[in-house]
């Protein structure tokens, strides 16, 4: 006998940051992670695979195990085909003895992150910009959809729940992927510097629902056929509607996506109301008002975080999947970034803070902001303004060996992220004015090193440098990427209030633009080369585009007490102490 789902059972659980995981009975082998507001417990499976249990898989963890639904007869043999343009299946599980529910009935879809979301034209030029959700956004976004928290409190829109997400250990041929070789070129160009795992496979649960999609419904009904489309364009118009209600829209929702009963020819109603549960989330999102609501409250959170970021002001939450770290004198929050099988630094003592930088946060269109380096400018999910930064540590600074001066620049090589915060961290404490810095993010995908010089150095210096996984924290074969807060004229302890804003430009882009002339510029760097020895340090390749300067557009520089233009320090990668 399999278990699903009845479609009118009352939906009256928490919201997803209340979410009940006892943590006393927990497996074993099993880890506790919070990603984006939802409780997980993680489980390496048999094939090492990583299986992430909601609250309402974890009940039916054996049942979810791949052994018991995915191994390729029973796959085969058991699935069912669902109506849709993406892969997914009905599938039951194996019967796990013992257990009150034998067999579940599963939903078993594919992630379509990263592909091209096939609108027809009209749902196209209403959502240009509609793209899938990751498996850990969807679950989210499901989760909030569920709590109901947002519109009429009269007003629950009912949903599958969210069992679990399936990462297969193996990666995907491009003939699997179902994208192609220019499509994953254009995602590696559209996010230089950041890899895009887009052959990893991720496989999302949720608990089969009774009924019949609304299609099938009205074709089993006695109407005409245009008096069927009639209807399924109004049960649409309904659905969407009462989404929007809730705070919620779906970039291209189907009358497939909607799943009544029907009574005597008519869809179900409870006290006049079209009784019904929405399937399919990969493109839910949002709506503007709620969004921006949503947006804003993070924001105003961040900031506050931020400011108490070394001395928190509230009780600190270390049960889940990160931890506090220290490295040469910095103190971090460590974890895992699960979309992406990376690992994350974030510079502070907040483990809140944690989820702002995930890769799946910031990774969205930035703006380049150096013609010498992969530095961007982005504002993220959560509409935190940052800069990110791919690091060049073991690489050669670019130069003519017949240079003097170059010898200087191969001597002092490109510092590791690590020695780029601790010194901008330093510098400031001494007076010297820098950008903020806020997070390190070592990718997931291998770095394939090819037949060329590498300056090594630094990896050599570091192998003392653990994460609290035990792991060496920097690694030849990773990628690194800087995260900075974008500078605009506020203060960590003056942001929460808001007040004014200043453009960044560097000093080079300033003399450009005509804000300040070329005598000026001269100025700048002369005295920011003698503040820095002041203080103990040099940059041993300091040009204006290492210093930031602050201007109203059409309006003047900001200067300090004694009318010189006040300067900040944005570039660590060849700076040293002296």
């Amino acid at each position: 006998m399999s278990y699903h789902i009845p479609l009118f059972a009352p939906v009256t659980e928490a919201p997803a940051s209340k979410a009940p995981i006892d943590l006393r009975h927990l497996p074993p082998d099993a880890t506790f992670l919070r990603i984006l507001g939802v409780n997980y417990v993680h489980l390496k499976t048999a094939d090492e695979g990583d299986l992430y249990l909601t609250q309402f898989g974890l009940p039916f963890r054996e049942h979810l195990r791949p052994e018991n639904w995915y191994e390729e007869s029973w796959f085969e043999a058991k699935r069912e085909r669902l109506q849709g343009t993406s892969s997914v299946y009905k599938v039951p599980t194996k019967p796990v003895s013992g257990h009150l529910t034998p067999s579940l009935d599963l939903v078993v879809k594919w992630s379509r992150v990263g592909q091209d979301v096939p609108l027809d034209t009209f749902t196209f030029n209403k959502a240009i910009n509609a793209e899938f959700n990751t498996p850990f956004e969807e679950f989210n976004l499901v989760e909030e959809l569920r709590a109901g928290q947002y519109g009429p409190p009269d007003l629950q829109i009912l949903t599958q729940k969210p069992l679990a997400i399936y990462v297969p250990p193996e990666k995907m041929q491009l003939w699997q992927s179902g994208r192609s070789r220019e499509k994953i070129l254009h995602k590696v160009a559209r996010h230089p510097g950041v890899e895009i795992d887009i052959l990893r496979s991720y496989i999302l649960l949720y608990a089969w629902i009774d009924g019949l999609n609304a299609v099938e419904a009205y074709a089993s009904s006695w109407l005409e056929p245009h008096q069927q489309k009639q209807e399924l364009d109004r049960v649409t118009h309904w659905v969407n509607h009462e989404l929007e209600q809730k705070g919620f829209m779906v970039a291209d929702n189907k009358p497939t996506h909607i799943i009544v009963r029907m009574d005597k020819g008519k869809i179900h109603q409870r006290h006049d109301r079209m009784v019904y549960a929405l399937i399919d989330y990969e493109l839910l999102n949002r709506t503007p008002d709620h969004e921006d609501s949503v947006r804003a409250s993070l924001r105003t959170r961040y900031l506050h975080l931020q400011k108490n970021r070394f001395a928190p002001k509230h009780p600190l939450d270390f049960s889940s999947h990160v931890s506090q770290t220290q490295l040469m004198n910095v103190p971090y929050i460590y974890g895992h970034t699960e979309s992406t099988n990376g690992a994350l630094w974030v510079v502070g003592s907040d483990p809140e803070l944690f989820n702002y930088f995930l890769p799946e946060r910031w990774r969205t269109r930035q703006v380049k902001l150096s013609p010498t380096n992969q530095t961007y400018y982005t504002l993220t999910k959560d509409r935190i303004h940052l800069v990110w930064k791919v690091s060049r540590v073991g690489e050669l600074p670019p130069g003519d060996f017949d240079d003097p001066r170059y010898e200087k620049l191969l001597f002092q090589g490109y510092n590791s992220p690590f020695e780029e915060f601790s010194l901008a961290m330093e510098m400031s404490r001494k007076g010297i004015r820098t950008a903020y810095p806020r997070a390190i993010y070592m990718t997931g995908n291998e770095v394939h090193l090819e037949a060329c010089i590498i300056d090594e150095r630094r990896f050599e210096c570091s192998k003392t440098f653990l994460a609290p996984d035990g792991k060496s924290a920097l690694r030849l074969d990773r990628d690194y990427i800087t995260i900075w807060g974008y500078w605009r004229g506020l203060e960590d302890d003056e942001a929460p209030g808001e007040v004014g804003y200043w453009t960044p430009i560097d000093a080079d882009q300033a003399a450009i633009k005509g804000l300040i002339d070329p005598a000026m510029l001269g100025q700048i760097i002369q005295r920011q080369r003698a503040d820095l020895a002041t203080s103990g340090f040099e940059d041993t390749n300091l040009t204006g585009e290492h210093i930031l300067l602050s201007y109203i557009p059409d309006g003047g520089i900001k200067r300090d007490r004694a009318g010189f233009p006040e300067r900040r320090h944005c570039n660590f990668e060849m700076v040293r102490k002296l």
